[in-house]
């Protein structure tokens, strides 16, 4: 299998910007890889049509929505910088809600807690 590097795009000009997401892996979402399992306790989806490093779906964590959905318009109100990985995601919360930098990094713990990982929000 050949591997392809793609571009790690500048997730900067997301911050503050309202965005429609897809949801592939709604709360209580049960993912195994390997000998991981993940039970995800917040909704995660990606930006249809653009690319993040890994070349797939641009991913995002949605905070703020305490049920499953499938479809999300949301603003961009943080970046999650992985220094061990070919990609970031974006954080994504409700119009008018806003999260700190610290409550931020508790909500997707339970994910970057495998990743040497740093969070940029929205100031």
């Amino acid at each position: 299998m050949i591997h392809q590097e793609f571009p790690r795009p500048d997730l900067r000009p997301y911050l503050g910007k309202t965005v429609t997401i897809e949801i592939d892996r709604p709360m209580g979402y049960v993912h195994r890889k390997g000998e991981k399992t993940l039970i995800y306790p917040i909704n995660y989806g990606y930006v249809p049509n653009v690319l993040g490093g890994d070349g797939e779906e641009l991913d995002v964590f949605l905070l703020g929505v305490d049920h499953p959905v499938e479809a999300f318009t949301g603003v961009i109100i943080g970046i999650v910088y992985r220094a061990d990985d070919v990609e970031d995601k974006l954080i994504m919360a409700p119009e008018g809600m806003r999260f700190t930098v610290g409550e931020m990094t508790e909500a997707v713990r339970f994910q970057e807690k495998y990743y040497d990982s740093s969070i940029v929000g929205l100031s």
